[in-house]
């Protein structure tokens, strides 16, 4: 072999390994966690249904229903999976449907972005969907109101995967901190507003115009859906192999975001008062990105004394990031409390 051959082999060797740590930036890239659930109906307003990705409606008549599927590429077992339920065949000017994701500025100081040295971003992913067409995908920084636009033009139906690489951007630094720096928007309807001119693929501050130019009206017709997964952002030019990581780990990434206890759980509950009140204490699995909005799986306020019912007067009186106290009012204090949290500290 010669040595060209085998420098090479070796580069072959490096790409398709684990070699250098961690690469993908994205949280759930492979469709695992879905905490809140597994099958949406009617979806028609802003929400979370796959964990980390949040779909993006904007003055939208369409509607869809969103699940986890199992239809996947080879080597994953899961995809979020958007079905058109409503159609929208004419879409109004400001109309947007988008999947986001939202990555820290903390964990994205590798980019260097804002220096001399700053490197390209490159976002890897496989779709699927029986509406072809050009579909657009944005990158927005968030810190210092810039952004930067790419397409990728679907021709068959079936699994393939797409490969973008943004340029590198010399001007605004992302900040070092937990709040949201970059925005990954995955375009499926976009009026007027966001398209006309040429797409905007070079980094420019905040514009709408030639935001998607060209993307097609994915909620034209209930014949259509749209499958994701795998989806990766990493440093440099080249995208490697998907990086998996085990489903506990995963979860865990993502209980940095939300998450939430099954209702009817017995927790521990302690006095508070002379056999008056009750505290049931949750200690969250992960510790949360913030102080996270919290209430009850059942209710804003809803817990349950064992052998007496449902209670609608309870109410957490101390959250914090790592655990949230439960104030449950009630006069059986020889009686457990159940209860069940949610606790959102999304970006």
């Amino acid at each position: 072999m010669t040595k060209a051959a085998e420098l090479a082999k070796m580069g072959e060797v490096l790409t398709n390994s684990q070699i250098g740590g961690r690469r993908n930036i994205i949280i759930n890239g492979a469709m695992q966690v879905f905490q809140r659930g597994t099958s949406f109906t009617s979806v028609a307003n802003t929400a979370f249904h796959a964990d980390r990705f949040e779909l993006y409606m904007q003055n939208e008549a369409s509607q869809y229903t969103v699940t986890q599927d199992s239809d996947t590429p080879n080597g994953f077992g899961n995809c979020l999976k958007l079905d058109v339920t409503t159609a929208d065949t004419s879409t109004a000017s400001n109309e947007e449907v988008k999947l986001m994701h939202k990555l820290e500025g903390q964990d994205l100081q590798q980019f260097k972005k804002g220096t001399s040295d700053t490197e390209n971003m490159t976002l890897s992913f496989y779709v699927k969907t029986n509406k072809t067409g050009v579909y657009c995908i944005e990158l927005f920084d968030r810190d210092n109101g810039r952004e930067v636009s790419a397409s990728y033009t679907v021709a068959d139906a079936n699994w393939n995967r797409y490969t973008i690489t943004f340029p590198a951007d010399t001007s605004g630094a992302f900040d070092d901190d937990n709040a949201s720096s970059l925005e990954i928007s995955f375009w499926l309807v976009a009026g007027s507003a966001v398209q006309g001119g040429t797409l905007n693929t070079a980094w420019r501050s905040t514009a709408d115009g030639s935001s998607a130019t060209g993307q097609v009206n994915f909620s034209d017709s209930t014949d259509n859906n749209w499958q994701i997964t795998g989806i990766q952002f990493e440093v440099g030019s080249q995208a490697t192999p998907f990086e998996h990581r085990s489903f506990g780990e995963e979860l865990r990434l993502c209980q940095r975001y939300y998450t939430q206890s099954g209702y009817g759980g017995a927790a521990t509950l302690r006095s508070h008062g002379p056999g008056i009140n009750k505290l049931v204490i949750f200690h969250f699995p992960q510790t949360m990105r913030a102080v996270p909005t919290c209430a009850g799986t059942a209710g804003a306020s809803t817990y349950t004394i064992v052998g007496q019912g449902d209670y609608t007067n309870g109410d957490y009186i101390e959250a914090r990031k790592n655990v949230f106290n439960y104030h449950a009012p009630d006069s059986h204090a020889s009686r457990r409390c159940q209860a069940g949290f949610k606790a959102d500290a999304e970006l």
